[in-house]
């Protein structure tokens, strides 16, 4: 596990919850004075929006996959912009400070205008912030995942996200920067470079024996790499 990745995964989501359910709070607020009669198409979305986001957030935390992590986040992130959108649309241009004492019917009588006007912008720009953040976790998961790829783990889409490395680090092996890693690819007999005879693997020197082969295979779920020495000469498959 990449402990610095899985620390700024964690506080991206947890901002993102917080926001989320601070967006929850207000669109159940005005489910309660406007549905079913009043604003019900946008209220009702305001409200699938947060449900599904912190829903999916959740599963993620607990077990997920960049594979299935990238598309949510992009299914999510798409959602957050139909809504910032939408309210920007409803309520962008109006100036919440003029309205005064106006008042704004609801299914039971009135509520005052302007208070529900600053509610509908912090939907608003909690709708654009959470979509944003979205959008850069989203870029961040594709990119690390081709970076892991390239060092040697072509299967890292189908391993935990845990596992994916933050810039500079290697899959799996916290604190490695990349010029200490094994460019393998998995099975692969590597050839040394420095020493004769010396094989370099995750920072570590290891003899390779005279007639014999040697093998390093990538570890799984953040274990070590497994150096095998075989006698002759092992042919890449």
């Amino acid at each position: 596990m990449t402990y610095l990745f899985t620390n700024i995964r964690l506080s991206a989501y947890a901002f993102v919850l917080v926001l989320t359910g601070t967006v929850l709070g207000i669109s159940a607020y005005f489910a309660s004075i406007f549905l079913p009669n009043l604003h019900h198409d946008f209220t009702i979305f305001s409200l699938v929006v947060p449900a599904w986001t912190i829903f999916i957030i959740i599963v993620l935390l607990i077990r997920s996959q960049p594979r299935f992590e990238a598309v949510f986040l992009f299914i999510t992130a798409v959602l957050w912009l139909t809504m910032g959108a939408w309210s920007s649309d409803t309520i962008g241009a109006v100036e919440c400070f003029s309205m005064g004492n106006q008042m704004t019917p609801t299914k039971n009588g009135q509520v005052s205008a302007r208070a529900y006007c600053y509610e509908s912008k912090v939907v608003e720009a909690f709708s654009w912030a959470i979509f944003i953040c979205l959008a850069f976790s989203l870029i961040f998961i594709i990119a690390l995942a081709n970076r892991s790829q390239v060092m040697g783990y072509p299967y890292i889409w189908q391993e935990s996200t845990d596992l994916l490395p933050w810039f500079g680090q290697a899959p799996g092996y916290p604190g490695v920067p990349y010029s200490s890693y094994p460019q393998m690819y998995g099975g692969y007999p590597m050839s040394g470079a420095g020493v004769p005879g010396m094989i370099y693997a995750g920072g570590n020197a290891i003899q390779q024996r005279p007639g014999h082969s040697v093998v390093i295979q990538p570890g799984v779920n953040g274990q070590p790499a497994t150096v095998t020495q075989y006698p002759g000469i092992v042919q890449s498959i």
